[in-house]
């Protein structure tokens, strides 16, 4: 039996500007998808996904030809990473594809934080355990989420679920540089209660004339991405005051609503007591993040400021990325 697993992200500064060439800061979170797979005596493979479809799913693929013997609306995420992986195997295989730990545990919606790139690592990196000489699955991550994604989006989230920790990330040649978070440097993560749609938000903002600030927002993730990279935890700070006025300019001028969803009272909330509030990568829901000097003091804005609808998430960084691992079947 072969197991993997990758951690989830959240989107520190960059979103949007990442695909204009600027880099992206980006942070793996202890919330992780795994795929395990095994063989069995079957000419079909089949697959479940705990919590979303419980009723195996079987389908074939013969000579590069990959078909659907039942409903298969609910993954096209796998056929679009097997494409790409170009597995073709003989005897058929059983897959259970488990996101679970990225759902809100009351609503059961989705946080924001990465599950269909994590989920897309997990299972490039155990296709790529049936047949190593095959194409790289890092590669086969990339591609294979972009056209599930229909070819928007930037490669971050699949960069950083794979490396793990602090990224640093160019969309230009998908380069990867580990950061260290700053000492002193305090985070909370929260839920908006609001899921939001990042491929709908890309999908805006590709079919929107580009505004001046536009080549604003690059500049700005490009001072917060040396703030990051200089481990001082007051620049990161400094900086970001900028960078949430930037992102909120940008977001207004190309009708994103970045800050849609109670994002917008809460940054100014934080910016009131001293402290920095902002969305996660594409906004509008999903995911925020409070950043402080302070532990005490960002522990009393959350009980005195959190707004309704808002809560806490239990995320801490992830420093381990992708992982592999064989055991008896």
């Amino acid at each position: 039996m072969i197991k993997t697993s990758a951690p989830g992200k959240v989107v520190l500064s960059g979103e949007y500007a990442v695909l204009n060439g600027a880099p992206a800061i980006c942070m793996a979170v202890n919330r992780r998808a795994t795929v395990s797979l095994h063989s069995i005596s079957e000419e079909y493979h089949q697959v479940t996904a705990p919590g979303h479809v419980e009723e195996p799913r079987r389908f074939l693929v013969r000579d590069g030809v990959f078909g659907w013997l039942d409903s298969s609306d609910e993954f096209e995420l796998l056929e679009q990473v097997w494409r790409a992986a170009k597995v073709d195997l003989e005897g058929g295989l059983e897959l259970r594809l488990d996101t679970s730990m990225f759902l809100d545990s009351v609503s059961g919606s989705k946080t924001g934080i990465g599950s269909s790139a994590a989920l897309s690592v997990a299972l490039a990196y155990a296709l790529h355990e049936l047949d190593p000489g095959k194409a790289d699955p890092l590669q086969v991550a990339h591609e294979g989420h972009l056209r599930f994604q229909g070819g928007l989006g930037s490669g971050v989230d699949i960069a950083t679920s794979a490396a793990g920790e602090l990224v640093k990330y160019r969309m230009s040649d998908r380069s990867v540089m580990n950061l260290t978070l700053p000492k002193g440097l305090e985070c909370r993560l929260f839920w908006s209660g609001s899921p939001a749609s990042t491929g709908k938000k890309l999908e805006r903002l590709s079919s929107h004339g580009p505004q001046p600030s536009q080549e604003a927002l690059a500049y700005s993730a490009r001072r917060m991405a040396d703030a990051w990279q200089s481990g001082s935890a007051n620049s990161v700070l400094d900086e970001y005051r900028e960078y949430i006025r930037v992102l909120q300019a940008f977001s207004d001028d190309h009708g994103l609503d970045v800050f849609g969803t109670g994002h917008r009272e809460l940054a100014a909330l934080a910016q009131g007591a001293g402290l920095v509030y902002k969305p996660c990568g594409a906004g509008g829901g999903d995911i925020g993040i409070l950043l402080a000097d302070d532990s005490q003091r960002a522990d009393v804005f959350v009980q005195e400021s959190l707004p309704e609808g808002f809560k806490v998430l239990d995320l801490d960084i992830d420093r381990q990325g992708v992982t592999v691992t064989r055991e008896p079947q």
